[in-house]
């Protein structure tokens, strides 16, 4: 299974800010140590172009030269640098990589990625680029240009922060449908209306949330049919999130997790795994939930894996 990281493009944030940059690096270490059958690729840049099929050109080009006026550094929580430009470029990239390999592999993922909150215009809440959009629009454009296929993507947002920026970019898009399950009275206090919203309250334990996810999957299969599936995993949700508020278990998450990826698996859609947001009171806490997430798609990249060699060794 591949997994692409750009965890040593770190931001070079003053002390305290309370974005958790060494989860990604831990995250790594961890699967490294503990994950076989992982292999790990540095995420490669997305380029002005790739960027450019969600967001301006007066915002890629800001980005890069940090010529934007200060209150959108400020929306989107960071201050500019240019590691913090090359950073989300190449978040962007680790996405867009991940999608290519699940298309033929079945399932593969971004250390990082799922920086749902930024627009086309601007970004917000520690998001730059939209790597979720720009993935899902560039592989409708190589599916177009190779087989002449209306890839058809199906955005399964499982941070507890709802996908403002993915549910805007989407609003008139009919070949994306957007799924956010997120705290009702979470950030972003102004929400965009996906495709489907379902909010849950504060509080919320594992039996209420399982019970909307998997009402939430039912109505997507009703109303769309996809090729392929962005599952946004974030790990916020488990109760020991700091900004979350929600109190899912570890055994919670794991199962939200495997109804996901069995809901891809039976109707044979690839998934591009993205980490999302996770703000615990220990960043180990954090590590731990979206380990249990990297374990499970693993398991579930042998399975493709078992699948096509079935396949190739009995042909229709």
């Amino acid at each position: 299974m591949h997994a692409f990281y750009a965890d040593h493009f770190v931001l070079p944030l003053p002390e305290g800010h309370r974005f958790p940059m060494r989860k990604y690096s831990r995250l790594r270490d961890r699967l490294v140590g503990e994950v076989p059958g992982i292999t790990f690729q540095e995420a490669p840049v997305a380029s002005d172009g790739e960027l450019a099929l969600v967001h301006t050109p007066a915002y890629i080009e800001g980005i890069a030269q940090g010529t934007l006026d200060a209150s959108f550094y400020r929306e989107i929580g960071f201050p500019w640098s240019p590691a913090m430009a090359e950073r989300a470029r190449r978040s962007v990239g680790a996405s867009v990589a991940a999608a290519r390999s699940a298309l033929s592999q079945g399932i593969a993922g971004n250390l990082a990625g799922g920086t749902h909150h930024a627009y086309a215009h601007k970004g917000g809440g520690f998001c730059v680029f939209n790597d979720i959009a720009v993935t899902a629009r560039l592989m409708q454009v190589e599916a177009w240009r190779e087989r002449r296929h209306k890839l058809r993507v199906a955005v399964i947002d499982l941070d507890v922060h709802q996908g403002n920026g993915t549910a805007h970019i989407f609003a008139d898009d009919p070949s994306v449908f957007t799924l956010s399950l997120h705290g009702e009275k979470n950030f972003p206090f102004r929400k965009e209306p996906s495709d489907l919203d379902v909010g849950l309250p504060d509080g919320c334990t594992d039996e209420p949330y399982m019970q909307a996810l998997h009402q939430a999957l039912a109505e997507l299969e009703g109303r769309f049919s996809p090729d392929m599936v962005i599952y946004l995993a974030g790990a916020d949700p488990h109760e020991g999130d700091r900004l979350g508020r929600l109190k899912l278990t570890h055994d919670g998450m794991q199962a939200r997790d495997r109804v996901v990826m069995d809901w891809a698996w039976q109707r044979g859609l690839p998934v591009v795994l993205c980490m999302g947001g996770g703000y615990g009171h220990d960043i180990e806490t954090t590590v731990q939930v979206q380990v249990q997430t990297w374990r499970l798609a693993q398991s579930y990249w042998q399975r493709w894996q078992n699948r096509k060699s079935l396949s190739t060794e009995h042909p229709r």
